[in-house]
């Protein structure tokens, strides 16, 4: 099949536009990199045991066992700890995009001068950086375990993520509006209030409802060092080898899992 060629108004055929050689040297350069370093780690992780999840798979019969055959006989139990679980994801990102919006106008380019952004954006990596758990450990030292260490290990390190994405969407807005906001001779922060938040705000709180859905996960795992939720109730169910209420723990988690997704899809859709 040919390639139709382009002609312009003067009769002459048009080239298709080519990338400048440095360019396509950077690339070939990241690309190869990236190929180097996947064929290099190929050891580390130990992609050569992958033939035995065939030639051992007996293992497992008894954990697939207890999974055909979920025990239904707690699922009260398991519903209001998942219910739990959810509320503490709720708690952790609410209080996550207190501190992400702050945090991400201050790391914003256009917004702050660079003695305030570059600390701030330190602050989001080191926040970003610190696993949920380890944060979670912290806080079940300070106050002991329950729901809130959970709570307020996700807001921390939400709010790192939320305070960078906050910031990217601050750094694209339109700068027009913030002109004719300044114009009318309107105070800094009324210029952010009226001239960049109307632009933010439906791409936010999309970040905002994503972060949740993962948050919802998220405190599962964080049940399982004592931060509250169905993920004690997880870990207990494992470490007896109880793998029928195993089956039954990861059903109520997948229904509630895709309960918050059909949710946050819907809500979403609204902010198009």
């Amino acid at each position: 099949m040919s390639v139709e060629t382009v002609i312009d108004k003067d009769g002459q055929a048009l080239k298709p536009p080519t990338r400048p050689l440095t360019q396509r040297l950077f690339d070939y350069i990241v690309w190869g990199t990236i190929a180097i370093l996947l064929l290099a780690s190929v050891g580390p992780v130990q992609l050569s045991r992958l033939p035995l999840l065939f030639t051992k798979s007996g293992n497992m019969q008894d954990f697939v066992n207890g999974f055909m055959h979920p025990d239904f006989g707690e699922w009260r139990t398991y519903v209001a700890a998942m219910w739990l679980t959810v509320q503490i994801a709720l708690w952790g990102t609410l209080l996550a995009v207190v501190l992400a919006i702050p945090l991400g106008l201050a790391a914003a380019r256009n917004v702050s001068p660079p003695w305030i952004q570059q600390p701030v954006r330190r602050l989001l990596d080191l926040l970003r950086a610190l696993p949920d758990l380890v944060i979670g450990i912290m806080f079940i030292v300070a106050v002991g375990v329950g729901p809130l260490p959970g709570v307020l290990a996700l807001a921390f390190n939400t709010g790192g993520v939320l305070g960078k994405l906050f910031s990217e969407a601050v750094e694209t807005v339109d700068p027009r509006p913030i002109e004719g906001v300044r114009a009318t001779g309107a105070a800094p922060l009324q210029q952010i209030v009226w001239g960049v938040l109307p632009q933010v705000a439906p791409l936010w709180t999309s970040y905002a409802l994503y972060r949740f859905e993962s948050n919802a996960r998220a405190a599962t795992v964080l049940g399982l060092i004592g931060a509250g939720g169905i993920g004690q109730l997880l870990l207990d169910s494992l470490n007896g080898f109880k793998f029928d209420e195993t089956a039954m723990i990861v059903i109520v988690i997948i229904i509630a899992v895709s309960l918050i997704d059909l949710l946050s899809q819907a809500m979403r859709s609204r902010l198009i």
